[in-house]
C-alpha cells in the first residue's frame, strides 16, 4: 500500500476535493432548477439529520482510526491494526442498526411537530438505507487515512458525486408527478446511491490491500479488543462529541429557524423558501474552500500522530503552520471571489442571485472557518478531542442563541439567521486557537500574514475594477474572465511574496519536473 507524504496526500485530496465540489454544484444546479426553491428547502431540513446520521454512526471513530493506526504503523504492529479495524466495525454497524430504527419510529413525529411541515416526513424516511452504508465506508476511510494512503479515500468521493449526478435527475422526475415532497425524498435517494457505490469501491481496494483477514476470528478478536475499544473511545468519544453538538446545532437550526421566524409574522411556506435560500444556495459556495482545509485536516491527524510517537515536537509545529498558512491563502482567494461576484455566480448557478446579500455578508466572516478544520485535527491528534467538544458546544450555543434572539425580530428576520452562524463559527474558531496555544509551543508568523492580507486587499480591488469595467457583453464570459484574471493574479502576489514555498511547489508533479529542468 502505498505511503504519502503530508503535502503529497493533501495534494490528492485537494484534487479530489476540488472534483467532488465542481459535481457538487452540478449537483445542485440540478436539483435546484428541477426541485426549486421550495422542494430546495424541504430536501435541506431534511439534510441535517442525515448529518445527525452520519455522526451518530460513525461516532468519531474515522479520526480514531487514522490516529491509532499511524501510530501501529509506526510501529509495524499488523495485530493491532487488526484489532483496531473488528472493534470500529462491530460498533458501527451495532449503532446503525439502532439509529435506523429510531428514526423510523420517531420520522412522523420530527417532520409534523418539530420541522412543521409535513411534507419533510419523505426525505427523512429515504435516509434510512444509507445508514449502515455510512457505518462501514467510515472505518475504511479511516483505515486508509491512518496508512497515509489519501486515494482511495480520494477516488471514493469523486465515485460518490458521479453517482449522484447519474441519478438526481432521473429519481426527482420519478417521483415529481407525486409531489414535490416525494422529489425532494427522489434527491435523497441519489445520495444514498452514491454513497453506496463509493463502499463498494473502498471495500474492494480494502480487499486487495489488506494484509490480514477480517472475518478470520472475527469476535473472538472483538472480545480480546479491550484496550483497543478504550482507545478508539478515548479519542472518538470527544470528538463525536464534537460531531454531535454540531450536527445537534445543524438539525435545531431549522427547527429554531422556522418556529422564530413565525415569531416575526414570517409565514411556514415565506421561512422554507429562505431558509433554502440560505442553506441550499449561499452556504454551500461559502463552503467551497473547506475541500482544501478538509484535504489538509485529514492529511493533518495521522501527520501529527506519528511526528507525537516519534517525539519530534518540532515538526509539529511545523505542520501546523504550514496548514494555517495554506488555509489562510485559499480562504483569502474565495473572499475575494465570493464578495465581489457573489451576483452573477449565483445567477448563472441558479438563474437567481437572491441570495447574494446572504454571501456578501458572511464572506469576510468564514475566513475565520476556513482555520477551523486544520486546528481541530491538531486538537484531535494532541489528544485535546475533549476540549475541541467543550468548543464546540460553546460556538453552537451561541449560535442557536443568536438565532432565537435575531431571527425573532422583524429588522433581520431571515438575515439574523446568518449573523448567528457566523458568531457560532467565529466563536469556535477563537477557542480552538487559544487551546492549542496552551498546549504546545507555536510561533506566530505575523509577516506572512500581513502579505497574505495585502494579497487579498489587491486582488479585492482589481476585481472591483473588473465589475465595475466589464469588457464582455455576456454575464458568463465576463465572470468567467473576471475569476480567471483574479486568481491568476492572486497566485502571481502569492508566489512573489513567497507565501507559497518552494518545497511545497515540489511537491506537485509537474511543477516538480519543470523545476528539476
Amino acid at each position: 500500500m502505498t505511503k504519502q507524504s503530508f503535502l503529497r496526500g493533501t495534494l490528492i485530496l485537494i484534487a479530489a476535493g476540488l472534483i467532488t465540489r465542481v459535481l457538487g454544484f452540478i449537483n445542485r444546479i440540478v436539483m435546484a432548477r428541477i426541485l426549486g426553491e421550495e422542494g430546495v428547502g424541504l430536501y435541506m431540513m431534511a439534510v441535517p439529520t442525515f448529518i445527525l446520521a452520519i455522526t451518530v454512526t460513525q461516532i468519531g471513530l474515522p479520526v480514531a482510526i487514522a490516529k491509532l493506526v499511524a501510530e501501529a504503523e509506526a510501529l509495524h504492529d499488523k495485530v493491532r491494526v487488526k484489532k483496531i479495524i473488528v472493534v470500529s466495525l462491530s460498533i458501527t454497524l451495532s449503532l446503525s442498526f439502532i439509529f435506523t430504527i429510531g428514526l423510523l419510529f420517531t420520522a412522523p413525529m420530527l417532520s409534523q411537530k418539530l420541522l412543521t411541515d409535513a411534507r419533510t416526513l419523505y426525505p427523512l424516511i429515504a435516509i434510512l438505507p444509507v445508514v449502515p452504508v455510512i457505518a462501514v465506508s467510515s472505518v475504511l476511510r479511516g483505515y486508509f487515512q491512518g496508512k497515509q494512503n489519501m486515494k482511495p479515500s480520494a477516488y471514493a468521493q469523486v465515485i460518490e458525486q458521479v453517482v449522484r449526478i447519474a441519478l438526481i435527475a432521473f429519481c426527482i422526475k420519478i417521483f415529481l408527478p407525486f409531489g414535490i415532497e416525494y422529489a425532494a425524498a427522489g434527491a435523497m435517494v441519489s445520495a444514498a446511491a452514491g454513497e453506496l457505490v463509493s463502499l463498494l469501491y473502498m471495500l474492494i481496494i480494502f480487499q486487495k490491500q489488506k494484509t490480514f483477514s477480517i472475518r478470520h476470528r472475527f469476535f473472538t478478536t472483538v472480545k480480546a479488543g479491550k484496550d483497543t475499544l478504550h482507545s478508539l473511545m478515548g479519542i472518538a468519544l470527544p470528538t463525536t462529541g464534537s460531531r454531535i453538538i454540531g450536527s445537534l446545532s445543524y438539525f435545531l437550526e431549522p427547527i429554531a429557524v422556522t418556529q422564530s421566524l413565525a415569531i416575526a409574522g414570517v409565514t411556514a411556506a415565506v421561512a422554507t423558501r429562505q431558509y433554502g435560500e440560505l442553506t441550499g444556495y449561499a452556504l454551500p459556495l461559502l463552503f467551497l474552500p473547506s475541500f482544501i482545509t478538509y484535504a489538509l485536516s485529514t492529511s493533518l491527524v495521522p501527520s501529527v500522530s506519528e511526528a507525537v510517537a516519534k517525539k519530534q515536537p518540532h515538526l509539529v509545529e511545523y505542520r501546523l503552520q504550514q496548514a494555517l498558512r495554506l488555509s489562510f491563502i485559499s480562504g483569502g482567494w474565495s473572499v475575494v471571489i465570493l464578495y465581489i461576484f457573489a451576483s452573477p455566480i449565483l445567477t448563472l448557478m441558479y438563474g437567481t442571485d437572491h441570495a447574494a446579500p446572504f454571501i456578501k455578508l458572511l464572506a469576510p466572516c468564514f475566513i475565520f472557518y476556513y482555520f477551523q478544520g486544520p486546528l481541530t485535527s491538531m486538537l484531535q491528534a494532541l489528544d485535546l478531542a475533549k476540549a475541541a467538544m467543550l468548543n464546540s458546544i460553546v460556538g453552537s450555543a451561541v449560535k442557536i442563541a443568536g438565532i432565537f434572539l435575531l431571527a425573532s425580530r422583524s429588522e433581520f428576520q431571515i438575515m439574523g439567521v446568518a449573523l448567528a452562524i457566523a458568531a457560532g463559527l467565529v466563536t469556535v474558531t477563537l477557542l480552538h486557537y487559544a487551546t492549542v496555544l496552551k498546549k504546545i509551543t507555536f510561533t506566530i508568523y505575523a509577516r506572512d500574514y500581513l502579505l497574505g492580507g495585502a494579497a487579498i486587499l489587491i486582488a479585492g480591488v482589481a476585481g472591483r475594477v473588473l465589475e465595475t469595467h466589464p469588457m464582455f457583453s455576456s454575464l458568463g464570459w465576463q465572470t468567467l474572465f473576471s475569476i480567471t484574471a483574479i486568481t491568476l493574479l492572486y497566485m502571481v502576489l502569492l508566489l512573489a511574496l513567497g507565501l507559497i514555498r518552494k518545497e511545497e511547489l515540489a511537491r506537485i508533479p509537474l511543477l516538480h519536473k519543470l523545476m528539476r529542468k
